[in-house]
């Protein structure tokens, strides 16, 4: 073997390392991903689709999202009764860790994860104003013939008793004994003086 074949050789072998390392890049580089787009339907079509309180437009209406879970989908129309749900959307095997390395990285082809929600809605029932008017006495009725409450219990408060005043101290007898007499009580007499009799007075006889 001379020089230039072994020269050739080595940069074959070269050439063959450096192919590889673009064609790693190139399949890191464009490498697929995981496309997820979800898809609302509804009987009737027509109605405003509010997920998780943001409007993506009218039935039907196809919007991507990112995340898997439990999604709030709220469908409006006039005429109907507006319904809310709570909508699930479970992972699939490809994104559970580590094997959402390989889908979302290494993997040379994109993968489409589409969910379709069909959801049916029901008319508004319109209540004439009779039967909400026979509803209301029947109410009214009813609270007539309803027992009447307990009476409320009534605390009493409890009796303190009061303390009964000492009886005055009686005087203390003369050293010498002898009774002693209580002081006498005013006459109700005392207070009253004798009439008058009319004195002569300037040379005036009385009679």
């Amino acid at each position: 073997m001379n020089v230039n074949t072994a020269r050739i050789r080595s940069r074959g072998g070269l050439s063959a390392v450096v192919c590889c390392c673009l064609l790693a890049a190139a399949l890191v580089m464009a490498g697929g991903c995981v496309q997820r787009r979800m898809t609302v339907r509804s009987n009737p079509p027509g109605a405003l689709v509010y997920v998780d309180d943001y409007q993506i437009g009218t039935t039907p209406v196809s919007t991507d999202f990112i995340y898997y879970g439990t999604r709030k989908i709220r469908l409006v129309k006039d005429g109907y009764e507006t319904l809310t749900v709570r909508q699930p959307f479970p992972i699939p095997w490809y994104e559970i860790f580590p094997l959402d390395f390989v889908t979302e990285n290494l993997w040379p082809w994109e993968i489409r994860d589409e969910r379709v929600v069909d959801l049916a809605m029901t008319t508004t029932v319109s209540i004439p104003p009779e039967s909400v008017v026979a509803r209301a006495e029947q109410a009214r009725l009813a609270a007539g013939s309803l027992p009447a409450p307990p009476p409320v219990p009534v605390i009493r408060q409890p009796v303190v008793a009061q303390p009964i005043p000492a009886p005055p101290p009686q005087p203390l007898p003369p050293p010498g004994g002898g009774l002693v007499l209580p002081p006498p009580s005013p006459s109700p007499m005392q207070g009253l003086q004798a009439p008058r009799q009319n004195a002569p007075s300037q040379g005036i006889p009385g009679l």
